[in-house]
């Protein structure tokens, strides 16, 4: 039986842009999230300075009063590489989870193309104190390779009995210098740092995508649940379901959330997460212009 389509009560934004933080000038995106203690969450975003540059912070939020930011953090935790590395203009998170003593947190490296628009891959830091955070390599961990020879971001990992599993937006091919198509593939680890990838798919194009955007996945009454967003003319929130974690079924039906005319959300809906607490979902996602005006929130009715 799959996931139930659900009916949501749109808050509206709720972390938004704090132009008195340097790093924090405009946008609030890719929302990330961490579970702390009970229905209390660290939810990690980018936002841009002055120079569009992306770096990563938090906001902590408490899932029963969704409306409400508890806390931001005032400098981010993460900011873009050095000069020549492959996130040196931006870095955005992707991923959080705890591994032992270590939290991994999963990125997307940013940067100008050459012959294309952009490039964007997969990178990873770590943290020992769960706050401060360094890179665990400088280099992507999800880099160009024989089977993905085009952009490779976008990780989301899990945790599981034989060592983890990633699912990650891979690059087929770019259509012209400002139109890259991507779809989601899988890939495994015994550590979750070094990667082995066969160009498998997990969720591939329907009909008149060209984007499937930041996979979100849980696994719970053993079933694979996962997010995501697709483009055809503009992002919308998408879902599928899995037994194993290797093939997909489709229930986009089952999201139950559209753009709302006038809103803050009314151009696209994309990079969903959600999460549940007591039985009630909440969802946190971007809205117009990928984040521009922060997180929307949405909870269930």
């Amino acid at each position: 039986m799959h996931f139930p389509r659900t009916k949501w009560r749109k808050i509206g934004l709720v972390v938004k842009p704090q132009e008195n933080l340097w790093w924090m000038r405009s946008h609030a995106m890719l929302p990330t999230p961490e579970h702390i203690r009970d229905s209390v969450y660290r939810i990690y975003f980018a936002s841009r300075n002055d120079k569009n540059q992306s770096h990563i912070g938090f906001a902590v939020i408490d899932i029963r009063e969704p409306e409400r930011v508890l806390e931001f953090s005032d400098q981010p935790v993460l900011a873009p590489g050095r000069l020549g590395t492959f996130d040196d203009n931006g870095v955005l998170p992707s991923c959080v989870i705890g591994n032992g003593e270590e939290t991994l947190l999963y990125t997307i490296g940013f940067k100008p193309g050459g012959t294309t628009r952009m490039d964007l891959f997969g990178g990873l830091a770590v943290s020992y104190d769960g706050i401060s955070f360094s890179r665990w390599s400088e280099a992507p961990i999800i880099e160009r390779c024989r089977v993905n020879p085009f952009i490779n971001t976008a990780p989301w990992v899990l945790r599981e009995a034989s060592g983890y599993r990633m699912y990650y937006v891979a690059g087929v091919e770019w259509v012209h210098v400002d139109l890259p198509r991507y779809n989601i593939q899988t890939a495994i680890s015994s550590d979750g740092k070094n990667w082995e990838r066969s160009g498998m798919v997990a969720i591939d194009f329907a009909e008149h995508e060209n984007a499937l955007a930041r996979p979100y996945v849980v696994s719970e009454d053993g079933i694979y649940r996962m997010w995501f967003s697709s483009k055809g003319d503009f992002y919308l929130p998408r879902y599928a379901e899995s037994e194993d974690g290797l093939n997909w079924t489709r229930y986009d039906e089952a999201v139950g959330l559209a753009p709302s005319a006038g809103g803050p959300d009314e151009e696209m809906v994309c990079y969903p997460v959600v999460l549940k607490h007591l039985g009630q979902h909440v969802m946190f996602y971007n809205g117009n212009g990928y984040g521009k005006n922060g997180i929307c929130v949405a909870v269930e009715e």
